[in-house]
């Protein structure tokens, strides 16, 4: 197999011969001419495999792999496509560069390493594939990129696998670290689309002491966008988000297939203010939150737009964690239909269909705000009702839900009666259950809401809206209705 392969030296010599013969026919050419024209339009497709990638899921083609993303020109406005053919393709962190774009195919694999060696030292660059600073680049291709998450879990238990930590290594901190699958950290012109991430393997951090879970990191990036992609993770394995969006600007997810254990889609701000997001015409399913704001919310969220998304058989699904200090404004949510229900309590949730909480992570943060924010045709089967929770110096102000559909039925063996305030605050309190609980609010708005009731066990279900005494004030309901569901 080894005389098979040919080292970069003979490629690049092949090349520029192949440059030499070439050359002639393109002095020949008038300068409109059409061939000339083809050649100088074509992208530049560099293959893998021409650099000595072998492909068989065994043997590491790092270098390989490496080596075609070096190869590609710096200093041109084309993109340099780096191709992966139909293969397993065994490799430790690889790096891109501005204008390379991975090419993996139809029956590609990109498989993360699943040794600490194949990462850098620094934890924070534990990725399979990483883009840092750089400009116009991508995956795309049809195929997949493979975290091999399920060779760190070390015990396998359906309400939460016990995962395997490198933080007994002495490398990491936390409770748990393990590699992370794709990440693009301060990028511009980010474009991910036609291929399948599955199965990472842990969080995504990008600064000591805050921990980002997640397939798909973008952090501190302008111009971003994500379509049809598909991210699949183990739905029992915890901290294997899909989409993490932190600190950045611009961002487009449209057509995208998210199956996982934990947060579908996820903006935090760390280190700077996040504007400007939309998210349409996705399928969503997790243990967690389909749509998280936070938790880490140091700073402002402003204009994101969420619209026609199916959530489906999940814990949470709209859902707002503000814990430090930043505020949230300006957000809509639109056409979208959600069934929520009860998991392990070891989980983050309560099978709310919509959970809007502000409060200090503890007794060093700060209180942010939320305001203005809109749902706006939303249909909810849920076993569930509706929390909306400020804090005494963080109000939720000008909420409105107009044209909604919540029907409430009971179908899991988990226990109901609890709020769920996590992460800090309160943690879980007792609480009875209710269609929508209000506390620490100025300002709601209920339009055209239709609330029924699903349960046999009626008496559970007998109180549609509750508030918290003195805390709720200027409230309108038009047109609301509450009542048992009639088949």
């Amino acid at each position: 197999m080894a005389g098979q392969q040919h080292s970069p030296c003979f490629l690049h010599i092949q090349s520029i011969i192949a440059l030499i013969f070439l050359f002639p026919l393109l002095q020949s050419q008038p300068a409109t001419s059409p061939t000339l024209l083809r050649l100088t339009t074509l992208p530049l497709t560099l293959s893998v495999v021409d650099f000595g990638a072998i492909g068989d899921g065994v043997h590491h083609d790092t270098a390989a792999i490496q080596s075609a993303i070096d190869a590609c020109p710096t200093f041109t406005s084309k993109v340099c496509y780096v191709t992966f053919p139909p293969g397993s393709y065994l490799t430790a962190t690889v790096r891109l560069k501005s204008g390379v774009v991975l090419d993996v195919q139809e029956g590609a694999k990109i498989l993360g390493g699943t040794r600490i060696g194949d990462y850098p030292r620094e934890q924070s660059r534990w990725y399979v594939v990483l883009a840092e600073n750089a400009t116009d680049v991508g995956i795309t291709g049809g195929g997949v990129v493979d975290g091999q998450g399920l060779a760190f879990v070390k015990r396998f238990d359906e309400r939460k696998n016990v995962m395997v930590s490198w933080n007994r290594t002495g490398a990491c901190y936390g409770d748990e670290c393990r590699p992370r699958l794709v990440g693009f950290i301060g990028c511009k012109n980010v474009r991910v689309w036609n291929v399948r991430l599955t199965q990472p393997a842990y969080w995504c951090c990008i600064s000591e002491g805050q921990i980002d879970i997640c397939s798909l990191h973008i952090v501190r990036c302008e111009n971003t966008s994500i379509h049809d992609v598909s991210i699949y993770g183990d739905f029992n394995t915890p901290n294997n988000d899909g989409i993490d969006i932190d600190d950045s600007n611009n961002t487009i997810i449209t057509r995208c297939h998210i199956d996982t254990g934990d947060d579908a889609i996820c903006p935090k701000t760390y280190t700077a203010p996040l504007y400007n997001l939309t998210a349409t015409n996705c399928w969503i399913r997790t243990k967690s939150s389909a749509i998280k704001f936070g938790s880490a919310s140091w700073f402002d969220f402003k204009g994101l737009v969420f619209d026609n998304i199916t959530i489906v058989d999940s814990h949470r699904g709209l859902g707002f964690q503000i814990r430090d200090g930043g505020n949230v404004s300006d957000i809509t949510f639109s056409n979208i239909n959600i069934t929520t229900r009860y998991y392990d309590p070891s989980w983050w949730g309560r099978a709310e269909p919509i959970y809007v909480t502000t409060c200090p992570r503890d007794s060093r943060s700060k209180e942010g705000s939320i305001s203005n924010l809109l749902f706006i045709n939303i249909t909810a089967n849920s076993e569930n009702g509706v929390f909306l929770s400020g804090s005494e110096g963080g109000l939720l102000r000008n909420l409105r839900f107009i044209n909604m559909n919540i029907t409430y039925r009971k179908w899991t063996k988990y226990e109901g009666g609890l709020l769920d305030y996590r992460p800090g605050c309160q943690g879980l309190v007792k609480h009875s259950i209710a269609g929508i609980i209000m506390e620490h609010i100025d300002g709601l708005e209920v339009e055209n809401v239709n609330m029924r009731w699903f349960d046999n066990h009626l008496r559970r279900w007998n109180n549609p809206l509750d508030f918290r005494p003195s805390t709720v004030n200027n409230i309108s309901l038009l047109n609301f209705h509450s009542g048992l569901y009639k088949v």
